[in-house]
């Protein structure tokens, strides 16, 4: 069955970086979107970044200009390079394979109905 093992999450300083990663089994990756959720106590889980089968991106406004969605189809790994860190990223990461091959706005804004999730990573960022 599809599985997805997140990795990389942990604590840092506001400013600082960290890079999480995801290894997908049980499906064929290069065929689907793929995407990083988020998600806080007490808040619906948002959409952070996606990539689809051609490497075309998206972000959240959020993220814009910090954060670098990329995939590698030969390794079935999906990353996530977070710079300039904010106390505001603080929370559980999320890999998500989409139910389709591009990244459908309804998907990545409606936090990520239909996906197959991994089991998350925890991001602490302090000030």
């Amino acid at each position: 069955q599809r599985q997805l093992v997140e990795s990389g999450g942990g604590s840092v300083q506001s400013g600082g970086s960290l890079k999480l990663s995801c290894i997908a089994s049980g499906f064929t990756f290069s065929r689907y979107c793929m995407g990083w959720f988020r998600q806080t106590p007490g808040k619906e889980r948002e959409g952070v970044a996606c990539i689809d089968i051609h490497e075309r991106t998206s972000y959240a406004d959020s993220v814009k200009g910090r954060f670098t969605v990329s995939r590698d189809d030969a390794k079935l790994t999906l990353n996530l390079q977070m710079e300039s860190l904010k106390p505001e990223d603080t929370a559980t990461y999320y890999c998500a394979s989409a139910p389709s091959a591009y990244c459908i706005g309804s998907w990545f804004n409606n936090g990520g109905a239909g996906s197959t999730w991994g089991q998350g990573t925890q991001v602490t960022v302090s000030s």
